[in-house]
């Protein structure tokens, strides 16, 4: 009886032991760590860079890709006036001003504003990071326009695309570049706000069909191009209007047609060959008071030169009646329907013009007025 409850006792006593070692086991299992599966995440290798994203968009782009295009041909302009020293009498160069320009062509010329230059005893351009000493080819003070040239290598020089302002229209995109405050290479964007703007040049004289832009333009810009959206030549950026003298969105450029004009000649003759009619003008504060006391307005032709194509068209001047009094003759109130309000104005349409083009005027005369055409002159030395 003993020997069979000691059997069961260690039976039990077996049973327990496997029983504790399963648990134990168990726990040990669940204690430890599991192995967790690789989800599509986490198997990419966190050292990889994320894959490059374009952050531009296409009108961004544009504008970068024009400015890539453009900037070669922008120039960087510092002048210089000659001081003598009063104790040495040796003579220095003081830096007088700073503009921008551009280069026009491969022979070296580059063109900026005349009020740039004006002036100055010597100018030196700056294309990307090499300077040249520069010497001015010929000046338009009317046109606020002038011409330098440099000697540089071929690969420096990389002319302007050119194009038109003919057809330009109120709101499209345009791009300035130049290098307002002396810090190089700088572009500004906006948009043409007006066209046929009428501005007075440095000279005093008259510049017509101006183009308006609210594109910041502030100084150091003068000189600089004014392009469209295709990066072409459309304007020369020459005058902001501001009390400050900083830009305040209204800036104004020589449009690129009178450009066309004008250099060519600066670069040929040094100046501009100004066509006349064959005619003197009345001064223009007696022109205010004539037009006033004659209730009309225009530019009052004084005398008519003999021989000319205005004499042959009847243009008649102030003449003195059978009393010894002044009788008024013509007064040219447009050219080609572009109006006329004194003689500065006649000379500054003038200027649009070549010698041997047909204009026609509009005159009056009596009250009554008239279409004549005058074919124009170059003038006598």
């Amino acid at each position: 009886m003993r020997t069979r409850s000691r059997l069961l006792f260690l039976g039990m006593m077996a049973v327990g032991v496997v029983v504790g070692l399963l648990l134990s086991a168990g726990l040990q299992r669940a204690l430890s760590p599991r192995p967790v599966e690789a989800s599509p995440v986490a198997q990419q290798p966190m050292d990889r860079p994320p894959a490059p994203r374009d952050e531009l968009d296409s009108d961004e782009r544009h504008t970068n890709a024009l400015f890539k295009q453009a900037s070669p041909s922008v120039a960087y302009i510092t002048t210089q006036i000659e001081q003598v020293d009063f104790w040495t009498r040796s003579v220095e160069q003081i830096p007088a001003g700073t503009g921008s320009g551009f280069v026009w062509d491969e022979q070296g010329h580059v063109v900026t504003n005349y009020h740039v230059v004006q002036n100055a005893d010597s100018a030196k351009v700056t294309l990307g990071h090499d300077d040249y000493p520069a010497q001015v080819v010929g000046a338009a003070h009317d046109q606020d326009l002038a011409v330098l040239r440099i000697q540089a290598p071929r690969a420096k020089l990389v002319p302007i695309r050119v194009g038109t302002s003919a057809r330009l229209q109120v709101g499209q995109k345009v791009y300035a570049i130049g290098n307002p405050f002396g810090l190089d290479y700088s572009l500004t964007t906006g948009i043409v706000s007006a066209l046929g703007r009428t501005i007075q040049s440095v000279g005093g004289a008259t510049i017509f069909d101006v183009i308006q832009t609210d594109a910041a333009i502030n100084p150091g810009n003068s000189g600089g191009p004014l392009l469209d959206s295709g990066g072409r030549l459309i304007g020369i950026n020459t005058a902001i209007y501001s009390p400050s003298g900083a830009s305040a969105g209204i800036g104004f450029a020589v449009p690129v047609d009178t450009v066309n004009r004008v250099i060519p000649e600066l670069i040929a003759h040094g100046r501009v060959v100004r066509p006349v009619l064959g005619v003197s003008l009345v001064d223009d504060q007696v022109n205010g008071n004539l037009s006033q006391s004659l209730g009309v307005e225009g530019a009052l032709v004084g005398r008519v030169g003999r021989g000319t194509a205005a004499a042959q068209a009847g243009l008649e001047g102030i003449a003195r009646d059978r009393f010894g009094r002044w009788v008024a003759g013509d007064v040219i109130q447009d050219i080609d329907g572009k109006p006329v309000k004194s003689g500065s104005d006649l000379l500054g349409r003038l200027g649009s013009y070549k010698p041997g083009d047909v204009v026609t005027l509009t005159v009056w005369r009596d009250g009554r007025t008239r279409r004549v055409q005058v074919r124009l002159q170059a003038p006598t030395q």
